[in-house]
């Protein structure tokens, strides 16, 4: 199993290029069985993942 971890990989991109990002890792992700784990401060980042961790002074807050 291969994991990658992306610290804010869209920061200070355009729209268009984020969507290929996200998708790049959809890719990855449904494709090769990559996982992926990405730190984002974008909220409608949500809409193009499986899974959200929102961590909170060390502990998951709320997971969806």
């Amino acid at each position: 199993m291969k994991i990658s971890i992306a610290d804010e990989p869209c920061a200070n991109l355009d729209t268009l290029s984020s969507r290929q990002i996200l998708e790049l890792f959809k890719e990855l992700n449904k494709g090769l069985g990559q996982t992926i784990v990405m730190v984002t401060h974008e909220e409608w980042h949500e809409e193009c993942v499986d899974r959200v961790i929102y961590p909170m002074d060390g502990l998951i807050e709320k997971r969806n």
